[in-house]
């Protein structure tokens, strides 16, 4: 099996015409493809996708719409477009005891997702948030680990940096870059608000980068 994200773990999308390669390999070799869609809705949101959810159907053996990373209380929604693939579905999760019985409590979430695109736009303003706090970094000498269209902010920072960044902010420690300095991440939310968003680029902007990064 073929195991995608879309948006990776790094905040970057595949393409639609990328996905039809992939596909094709996968069917000439007989590999089944799936998409993890925990962060999906943001993909959706990102002006520079261009891959829709027909288009995962098409192109998928399986895939799975995210629900808690965009607003659901809990469950992801499993999509298998052909149900010849798995013809005794149901039963198979039967019999390791992982059927919710209440899973009326899931389909509702989806249900109201699905109303009015709201799934493709719910997003949207995290989308825009992550690029205000990029362009934040940038404004303050704050280099990016690499540059990424979704909600997901990987920059540099120096141990001093860090250390202020923590007394205020709550961040994800990513990797080291080298010695004295760290990657963090940032990443908004459909939750986010422009007030919190304007805060940390206020906050970034006073850090400014006074130490060199080795190569």
């Amino acid at each position: 099996m073929v195991y995608l994200s879309q948006p990776t773990e790094l905040g970057t999308l595949y393409s639609k015409a990328e996905l039809e390669v992939i596909s094709q390999v996968c069917k000439e070799k007989n590999v089944k493809l799936f998409v993890d869609g925990a962060r999906l809705a943001y993909a959706l949101a990102c002006p520079e996708n261009d891959v829709s959810l027909a288009d995962l159907a098409r192109l998928c053996d399986a895939f799975y719409i995210g629900g808690t990373k965009c607003g659901a209380l809990l469950g992801e929604a499993v999509v298998i477009p052909n149900p010849q693939l798995l013809p005794h579905m149901t039963t198979i999760i039967k019999q390791h005891g992982a059927l919710l019985a209440k899973g009326r409590l899931l389909g509702i979430q989806f249900d109201e997702l699905f109303k009015d695109k709201l799934y493709q736009t719910i997003c949207k303003d995290a989308i825009s948030y992550a690029k205000q706090i990029r362009l934040a970094c940038k404004n303050a000498v704050l280099p990016l680990y690499f540059e990424n269209p979704t909600n997901q902010v990987f920059c540099i920072v120096n141990d001093e940096q860090m250390k202020k960044l923590a007394q205020k902010v709550i961040f994800s420690y990513w990797e080291k870059y080298d010695v004295s300095h760290t990657v963090i991440r940032f990443a908004t939310s459909w939750s986010s608000k422009q007030e919190e968003v304007d805060q940390l680029c206020q906050i970034i902007k006073t850090l400014g980068n006074k130490h060199e990064i080795s190569n």
